[in-house]
């Protein structure tokens, strides 16, 4: 079976699948991606890689309880598998290795 890999999208989305824990579901993850990235993302398009996470096996998602806020709709909540742990920390340890070879810059005069 060849190796799987992720996209820069993908790998935002996990990571923040992870973070969140149990407040991971499309519309807290869009915000977080908007506020702390300051990068606009379209809500479908966070769903269309939830969906996508979760057909390889990196999250699984449940049904939450409604909430007065969204009108009694439940969200459906995603949590990271072991496998898509095993993915991120393959992936910041790949990322870790190629920027060992960057070379350290003389920042002079900044």
């Amino acid at each position: 079976m060849a190796k799987e890999y992720l996209g820069e999208f993908e790998e935002l989305i996990l990571t923040l699948v992870a973070a969140l824990q149990e407040d991971a579901y499309g519309a807290a993850i869009a915000e977080e991606i908007e506020t702390r990235l300051k990068r606009e993302v379209n809500l479908s398009a966070v769903h269309v890689t939830l969906y996508r996470l979760e057909d390889k096996g990196y999250i699984k998602s449940s049904m939450g309880g409604g909430t007065n806020e969204r009108g009694g709709r439940r969200k459906r909540i995603f949590t990271i598998t072991s496998a898509g742990m095993a993915m991120l920390k393959a992936m910041k340890e790949s990322r870790i290795e190629l920027w060992k070879l960057v070379p350290q810059l003389k920042m002079s005069g900044l």
